[in-house]
């Protein structure tokens, strides 16, 4: 197995040898091995750690939030999607003990297997450390995903929000200006919103669809973060282009 030195420090937890040797052994690995543990029982108690800790998390810093969206919240933030780009960011996949199918079909950067290592790694910092270390990695490498509006807006219907949003507050007509570029195989569409003729949000997509969506949510999150529009000309959200 690869030197976890590294990847203990990008995880901020000391997990003893063997319990990250477990966290990390695949099934495809084990069963190449005669049959060894693998990490799904790891994997099984790291996704209970990781639901308590990102359903307090939520609990505790929305209290203006219905069930219904603190579920779709904590949904999105546990996903395969989500939890795979962690993993990612900790180059998780390297360290991974695979078998030779899985290595040759590019099994390292496989977002079931990403997602499903995180948890078990999880588990791992459980078993070591107990809950309050567990819950603080937790919260260190996946609670940034809870302001996360990309993240949190995973099938997320921005369009209508908007619409409901500047309707709530009268705000005027939703206007969509948008421009493709590139070539008809590989077109990409930039969408810029305009609210009562006010420009807020911008995104980027390969249809116009997702570049509308990309520009609601952008502009969505100005609208209920106060940062407000911006007058006149040049886009004003730059910084939030929903890229």
């Amino acid at each position: 197995m690869k030197n976890t030195e590294e990847l203990t420090k990008r995880l901020g937890v000391d997990i003893d040898t063997e319990t990250l040797r477990l966290a990390l052994t695949h099934r495809s690995y084990a069963y190449e091995k005669g049959g060894i543990p693998t990490n799904e029982r790891l994997e099984f108690l790291g996704d209970s750690v990781l639901g308590l800790s990102v359903t307090d998390a939520l609990y505790r810093d929305n209290p203006g939030l219905s069930e219904g969206e603190l579920a779709k919240r904590r949904s999105a933030v546990v996903s395969t999607k989500a939890l795979a780009g962690v993993a990612r960011t900790l180059d998780l996949g390297s360290y991974v003990l695979l078998g030779q199918g899985e290595k040759l079909t590019n099994g390292r950067d496989k977002a079931s297997i990403l997602a499903d290592t995180m948890e078990a790694v999880i588990g791992a910092a459980y078993l070591s450390h107990g809950i309050e270390t567990a819950r603080a990695m937790v919260m260190r490498l996946i609670g940034p995903l809870l302001r996360d509006s990309a993240v949190l807006g995973e099938g997320t219907d921005w369009k209508t929000r908007i619409q409901e949003t500047a309707a709530g507050r009268r705000l005027g007509l939703i206007d969509y200006q948008v421009e493709g570029t590139g070539p008809d195989h590989a077109r990409t569409f930039t969408a810029r919103l305009l609210i009562g003729g006010v420009g807020y949000g911008s995104g980027h997509g390969p249809s116009k669809k997702e570049a509308e969506q990309a520009a609601a949510a952008a502009s969505w999150k100005l609208l209920t973060e106060g940062a407000g529009s911006v007058h006149g000309t040049g886009d004003p959200t730059d910084a939030l282009d929903g890229s």
